[in-house]
């Protein structure tokens, strides 16, 4: 019978017609499939334009550069070389050295130390927030928003104002014996990440907000209610629900950290040299644009490892353990 190839018998019910070839049932009608693939390309082609054109085109062209070389005069010789690679690893004209490995070791350190930072602190500052009144809670979160109103050039010399010797902090560390009497509070690690979390503080508070303040109370009640400690309550009821909120946190963190020259410059008087201060060193005045690429592929790799590392560890084992105490509960 002609058509009876569309018809498919249902256990314990009629037989069901099936659309042509080349059709497909969606959301209650049939359709083309070229139709479908038509009106999902208008709908991703915009966003895939974007990302073409910002994202993927200068990641290629900063390949393509990496492997080029550096003329006499500061020019670029497109000429394939893998030199570059062999002087980021160390060897260079004199034998091998681990200068440039110190470098992006000490930028992934600095990310994740001042990443680290801004949860610990990002954490009570939230829970405070969404424990306000709601006008209080819209104030809070304006004085929150404030910092990005500003540049952070401007922010970090106003932190140069706040750790001089004529206001109140230092004076109070030198009484204390910590530094000598007339210094400032700069340049040094302590200020290095004290402008640093001032700088990436909001970017951690804010989608980690989001999260506290759509929080189950109910989950946190029921852990004090079975002897649960502060920190059992913290690791089993509110951390897995503020989870998405944590993860954006670290990555709009973590990412901008580690390219960071600015704060370090200022505050910790250039005597630590970044991935950030290298690259701009090289773009400007080296001249050497090739090695210069060569970097910020480097900055890349090692901002996708400290991302994957995450998730594959501490995200990952978070979100593990509370679809297990999930299942453990519905048990």
């Amino acid at each position: 019978m002609a058509g009876s190839e569309n018809i498919t018998p249902t256990p314990g019910g009629p037989k069901q017609a099936l659309p042509p070839k080349g059709f497909l049932t969606w959301y209650g009608g049939i359709h083309r499939l070229r139709d479908l693939h038509l009106r999902g390309g208008a709908f991703l082609g915009p966003g895939l334009l974007w990302l073409s054109v910002f994202l993927a085109l200068p990641t290629l062209g900063l390949l393509a550069l990496s492997f080029a070389r550096r003329g006499d005069f500061g020019d670029i010789s497109w000429a394939f070389t893998l030199e570059n690679y062999r002087r980021l690893l160390g060897y260079g004209l004199f034998g091998w050295s681990p200068d440039y490995l110190i470098i992006l070791g000490r930028s992934l350190w600095v990310g994740l130390v001042t990443t680290a930072l801004c949860a610990l602190l990002a954490y009570p500052l939230t829970f405070y927030i969404a424990s306000r009144p709601p006008k209080t809670r819209t104030w809070l979160l304006f004085l929150l928003v404030v910092p990005f109103w500003t540049n952070v050039v401007v922010r970090t010399y106003a932190w140069l104002l706040i750790l001089s010797p004529q206001l109140p902090p230092a004076k109070i560390m030198a009484f204390l014996g910590f530094i000598p009497a007339g210094a400032p509070l700069y340049p040094g690690s302590v200020a290095t990440f004290l402008g640093m979390v001032a700088t990436f503080l909001p970017f951690m508070a804010l989608p980690l907000y989001s999260s506290v303040e759509r929080l189950n109370w109910e989950l946190l009640e029921a852990a004090r209610d079975l002897y649960a400690s502060r920190w059992q309550v913290f690791t089993q009821a509110i951390l897995p629900q503020t989870r998405p909120g944590l993860t954006v946190g670290v990555i709009v963190t973590f990412i901008p950290a580690m390219a960071m020259f600015v704060v370090t410059d200022l505050l910790g008087g250039a005597k630590y040299m970044l991935i950030g201060n290298l690259i701009q060193h090289q773009f400007g005045q080296s001249r050497d644009w090739p090695f210069g690429a060569a970097l910020c592929l480097a900055l890349m790799f090692l901002t996708m490892l400290g991302l994957i590392f995450y998730r594959r560890y501490a995200g990952g084992e978070i979100g593990a353990a509370g679809s297990g105490r999930g299942k453990e509960t519905r048990s």
